[in-house]
């Protein structure tokens, strides 16, 4: 019996690209089981059709995701990339703001006045 799954192969590339952004096509091929030749060229198309960017860095190339790409079959263009990657454990990167801490609200805040420094006397 033909082996098969649910994800087609574009899925499972985008995929471990969105959980692993810095792998290589050789890193990656391995892991699901793909040729690297076959990776290239999903990445490729991937990237024309915008739904991952490429960015070198060195001599690496650092991958990013665009969540708000619909799926592509007229069946489930109501899908969000980034909505399916997320029911396959994808966790999205946060922004500075998102991954600053909360300030302390044990605390009530100390006002804070201004008083103008008292001047020497010039004859000092």
């Amino acid at each position: 019996m033909r082996r098969w799954t649910i994800i087609t192969n574009y899925g499972l590339v985008l995929a471990y690209i969105a959980k692993h952004p810095e792998s290589t096509v050789r890193e990656i091929a391995p892991a699901i089981t793909l040729t690297e030749w076959t990776v290239f060229k999903i990445i490729a198309e991937l990237e024309l059709e915008g739904y991952i960017e490429r960015k070198k860095v060195g001599r690496k190339n650092i991958y990013s995701i665009d969540p708000s790409r619909s799926l592509r079959h007229e069946t489930v263009r109501h899908v969000l990339v980034g909505d399916f990657l997320k029911l396959l454990g994808w966790e999205p990167e946060k922004s500075a703001a998102e991954k600053a801490p909360a300030p302390r609200t044990s605390r009530k805040p100390i006002p804070i006045t201004t008083r103008a420094a008292p001047r020497l006397s010039e004859t000092s």
